[in-house]
């Protein structure tokens, strides 16, 4: 195997008086010759090259090429020991002159051809792959096993797999005590011993944390749920760092074995945490022509009582500057107080609330919502909440004017697989809201069910091309409409359900000429996003909505479509969105033909 070693050395104020700035010339051909070898390795070897990425980049400096040229050979056997090739052969010549002869303190002043030759030589086997001892129930990589082809990869994949495999026993402290591998060129065979030391069977010990200043010590151990004097587990300690990094007050986690087994076969865990500022403000803002202008900010306390509490206010204004008759402009304040790790690890406590001025189209309302709940981690992609909440508001619409009061108990789970919330290339997103009610003043008893149901598949290495789709379905049964809670009745149109149809503009019927909402609801949502070149993006989306009076959706009430084309661009916390829409079907007749809507990240 002809395999140089690099020299290491870089021009640096050592070596001034002897670098040479010398101008690029350009480079005629890149000429990878393969002769006895197989597609597959053929194209292995064109992908790994890095001179041919080089002169892709244009990056072809004579002493850059060099440099390039000397890292090749590596490159490349890497690249036979990863396919079973051990006896192999390669050159990397430089107009005639091999690479690894040329001094890379005297680099040629041109470059014209460089021809790298790759015999591969025979394919390898195994004539022995072991490992012991095994931990129980053990799988061994696929091929890593006696006359299947010793592809160097698996080698290390059996050791890491095992020793994974005695870590998730107990075993912290297990070694690779020995690794005989031995290579005969003359029957190609390659015989591979792999030998573990266990160790002994350990458990959890305590935790000990540094970095925190604010944060009490006591409050990250119990947020973290340790289970000290169990059997030490990898899994159980990844969970525990993810729980401090899911209460958001550390900037950082970093939890670890200590170097030594204590007394008991007990093993401390070393946890370093850097916390987050404890305060933080942000905003957002949309906008659309008929329904205005949408800001919204808020403020958040992450440590308010030393204990990662984290308490937030949000206020929302929305219809700013609307142009619709029927819409005026609504305003919300709520708070959230949430306390992690509250009678378990995975438990957080919930104190919630709001007040809020509503002037919709099909009616008005002032509100005001108090409750606490309790959000249970199941795991890190599905979560579920119960609350309590205790509402009382004032409403007016098409059926006069009313008071009333209710207590409703809302479960909501929701499970969410989306590589990114703003800009999701894979994964899909379902949240599903039972929220039965309990009337107390001029309010009957009833219960109210949404889904929220989104896919997304991206296409290409890189998934630029992205098909995502989206179901809503909503039911409020109990009450008649005329006696509802106004904001749990349903309608359609706008950027949340039908693009290109007015705000709100599908009920179940009209009284009076007022809009009044449904007690059905199904919403269908198809978006092709393709981000065409860099950071610029275009969107093809179709949006249709149905609102019912039925309870439950039977298909005798109406829907409406639209349609329309926008751009995205991406930027680091979501893409900026771009939309316009037109109505394709149903809706008001005197709705303008086109609708735009502005806003970040994607619209669902």
């Amino acid at each position: 195997m002809q395999y140089p070693h690099p020299i290491l050395s870089r021009c640096g104020a050592t070596f001034f008086a002897l670098c040479v700035a010398f101008p690029a010339v350009a480079l005629d051909t890149v000429v990878l010759e393969t002769p006895g070898t197989d597609p597959a390795l053929r194209k292995a070897l064109e992908n790994s090259s890095m001179i041919l990425q080089a002169q892709t980049e244009e990056r072809t400096a004579p002493e850059e090429m060099l440099a390039t040229a000397r890292a090749e050979y590596k490159r490349m056997v890497s690249v036979l020991y990863g396919q079973g090739r051990y006896g192999g052969d390669v050159s990397v010549r430089i107009d005639g002159r091999e690479a690894a002869d040329i001094s890379p303190l005297s680099p040629p002043s041109s470059i014209r051809n460089i021809v790298i030759t790759v015999k591969p030589g025979p394919e390898f086997r195994f004539s022995e792959a072991s490992v012991k001892p095994l931990a129980p129930e053990t799988e061994l990589p696929d091929g890593y096993a006696k006359n299947e082809i010793a592809k160097s990869a698996l080698i290390g994949q059996a050791a890491a797999i095992s020793v994974e495999s005695w870590r998730d026993a107990g075993h912290a402290k297990v070694l690779l005590a020995d690794e005989d591998i031995t290579a005969n060129h003359a029957n190609a065979t390659i015989k591979s011993r792999l030998t573990l030391d266990p160790g002994p069977k350990l458990r959890f010990g305590p935790m000990v944390v540094r970095g925190n200043k604010r944060v009490r010590t006591e409050r990250i151990i119990a947020i973290a749920g340790l289970p000290t004097g169990e059997t030490y587990s990898p899994e159980e300690l990844e969970d525990a760092a993810a729980r401090l990094r899911r209460a958001g007050a550390f900037r950082s986690v970093s939890m670890r074995d200590a170097e030594n087994v204590g007394p008991g076969d007990q093993i401390t865990i070393e946890t370093d945490v850097l916390e987050q500022k404890r305060r933080r403000i942000g905003f957002g803002a949309e906008i659309s022509t008929q329904e205005g202008g949408r800001v919204n900010a808020f403020w958040m306390h992450r440590n308010l009582l030393g204990g990662a509490e984290n308490l937030r206010f949000d206020l929302e204004i929305e219809n700013i500057g609307t142009t619709s008759p029927d819409n005026g402009v609504d305003y919300r304040l709520g708070f959230l107080f949430v306390r992690p790790a509250t009678f378990t690890p995975d438990l957080d406590l919930l104190f919630r609330g709001y007040v809020e001025r509503e002037d919709e189209p099909g009616y008005k309302a002032d509100t005001a919502e108090l409750g606490f709940g309790f959000s249970y981690h199941i795991s890190d992609t599905l979560e579920a909440t119960f609350a309590m909440d205790y509402r009382a508001s004032k409403v007016e619409d098409a059926f006069g004017e009313r008071e009333y009061q209710m207590i409703s108990f809302p479960g909501r789970l929701v499970w969410d697989t989306r590589d990114f919330e703003f800009d999701a290339t894979k994964g899909f997103y379902v949240d599903t809201t039972l929220r039965p009610f309990v009337g107390i003043s001029d309010m009957e008893n009833g219960g109210q069910i949404e889904i929220d149901a989104r896919t997304y598949w991206g296409f290409g290495e890189k998934r630029n091309t992205v098909v995502a789709g989206r179901i809503q379905f909503g039911s409020l049964f109990g009450p008649e409409i005329s006696e509802a809670p106004q904001d749990y009745l349903f309608y359609a149109g706008g950027g949340g359900s039908v693009r290109g149809q007015p705000y709100e503009s599908l009920g179940s019927g009209e009284v009076d000429g007022t809009i009044v909402g449904g007690r059905s609801y199904v919403a269908l949502s198809a978006e092709l996003r393709s981000y065409v070149k860099g950071n610029f993006g275009l969107v093809g989306f179709v949006d249709a909505g149905y609102v019912g009076a039925e309870e439950f959706y039977d298909g005798s009430g109406n829907w409406m479509t639209g349609a329309g084309l926008g751009v995205r661009y991406k930027t680091g916390f979501g893409p900026i969105r771009v939309d316009l829409a037109t109505p394709i079907d149903g809706g008001p007749e005197d709705a303008n033909k086109v609708q735009l809507y502005i806003g970040i990240g994607q619209a669902f």
